[in-house]
């Protein structure tokens, strides 16, 4: 069987060099780090975990806590999840978190009060250009306004706001315009419009497809990787406005290859699976007018108010993104797909905020699966490496394949080092001491987690 062979854009980076550049700087070296995590309930608390672990001990407390649990956030420099707890009659909440692992912090906002808020605001103050989410590094909704958000609007915003109460939100106005990213760059093309190619996916038939967002989706039902190319690829489903923003579009040959990876322009980062993003995490992007660029997470479950229409259910992060990012892929360091750009105001000189749709429900929605599922790419103990959650003091840890071997080169630092090297590019990982090893040579093969042949990237 013949298989259609789709070149992988080189992307343009430009536009966004110093903050491509830093941001590579940052995610590279460090791709196939390990971090030192508890592995039981019963370790000292708080633990050090990574920060792909925290959505999942997020979620434990928030069941076990019930309506104590106030929300939670990462803590990237102590490598902490921070758990806030509303003090109740139940005085043993506390000790239950912190025997789960995490850091404890006392404040006065429940969720169900912050959830009020956040719906007070729905009903009184749907403007346009305005958001709002759940900060719960502050135990506070944050409200944002853009510049169009002026004169009657700003007072009702504004009023709105105070009625919530003391110290229930914080309200901020942006320089720049809350707006969809769909134009600029060079990635995709369909009814004049250009977007990025966010993550290659395999829709519930087993065809493959790959995921953008709902506005780029709605804009044309048919896409080509070429301006005034033929088309490659068409719309099977798309949200926008509405509960997200999200489009799942199928190749138009069921024998593309569609690797599970992000394109950097030069190598590639392999994508494993699907992950809930945490606040305080951090997280790169990619899209095809700025390159590369990182930030943090600020929000979850962030409503933003687009001059086509409201969206909810959204990432809210300082990740800068211009026109033509639209779709483009949220991901981490060690290769997890956390969501797709969706808008939002600034660009990458000035900054901003931008929201994105995570990647979990969109794959929920459309019947799609990403990597495995559970994070495939990682090697089996014994079978020759670990993929991207490699274990310190492990050698020739490059990206699995069928058979858990790696095929990345070993870096330089005996006893430690892994081979990520999408590409063959290898990359050094901790040594014995758990400090970063060194660059690794560049190797033949393809890479950290690489599907085989070349294909359409996101």
């Amino acid at each position: 069987m013949s298989h259609k062979r789709i070149p992988k854009r080189r992307v343009a980076m430009a536009a966004g060099g110093v903050v491509a550049l830093g941001a590579a700087a940052v995610l590279l070296p460090s791709a196939n780090a390990s971090q030192d995590g508890g592995s039981s309930d019963d370790a000292a608390a708080p633990r050090t975990l990574k920060a792909a672990d925290a959505p999942d001990l997020a979620s434990r407390l928030a069941g076990l806590l019930g309506d104590a649990f106030a929300g939670s956030y990462y803590d990237a420099d102590e490598q902490r999840l921070v758990v806030n707890v509303v003090p109740g009659d139940d005085d043993q909440v506390i000790v239950r978190a912190e025997k789960a692992g995490a850091q404890v912090r006392e404040v006065d906002n429940t969720m169900g009060e912050l959830r009020d808020g956040a719906r007070t605001l729905k009903s009184r103050a749907t403007i346009p250009g305005t958001s709002w989410a759940i900060d719960p590094r502050t135990n506070k909704i944050l409200v944002t306004a853009d510049s169009t958000v002026t004169g009657a609007e700003w007072d009702r915003l504004e009023s709105t706001v105070q009625g919530l109460g003391t110290g229930m939100a914080t309200l901020k106005q942006s320089p720049g315009t809350f707006k969809t990213f769909a134009s600029g760059g060079d990635a995709i093309f369909g009814g004049g419009a250009r977007c990025s190619l966010g993550f290659n996916v395999t829709a519930g038939d087993g065809a493959p497809a790959f995921l953008t967002a709902g506005h780029c989706g709605v804009a044309d039902d048919q896409w080509s990787e070429a301006q005034d190319g033929p088309p490659t690829a068409t719309v099977d489903q798309a949200v926008f406005p509405g509960e997200g923003d999200f489009a799942l579009v199928r190749y138009d040959d069921p024998a593309t290859q569609a690797p599970s990876e992000v394109d950097l322009g030069d190598q590639a980062v392999p994508i494993v699976r699907a992950a809930e993003a945490t606040v305080g995490q951090q997280v790169f992007r990619m899209g095809s007018t700025t390159g590369l660029a990182d930030g943090q997470v600020l929000g979850l479950d962030a409503t933003v108010n687009y001059p086509e229409g409201t969206v909810t259910g959204l990432i809210q992060t300082n990740v800068c993104a211009e026109p033509g990012d639209s779709g483009g892929p949220l991901f981490t360091q060690d290769g997890l797909a956390v969501g797709l750009t969706s808008g939002g105001s600034g660009d990458c000189t000035v900054g901003g905020e931008t929201f994105f749709q995570p990647v979990t429900t969109a794959l929920e929605a459309v019947g799609a699966t990403l990597g495995d599922g559970t994070g495939a790419g990682a090697g089996q103990a014994g079978d020759g490496g670990a993929g991207a959650a490699d274990q310190a003091g492990e050698e020739n840890a490059g990206g699995a394949d069928a058979d858990g071997g790696g095929t990345g080169q070993a870096g330089e630092d005996a006893g430690g080092d892994t081979g990520a090297g999408a590409d063959g590019d290898g990359v050094g990982g901790p040594d014995d001491a758990g400090d970063p090893g060194d660059t690794g040579d560049l190797g033949d093969g393809t890479g950290a987690g690489a599907a085989a042949g070349s294909g359409p990237t996101g």
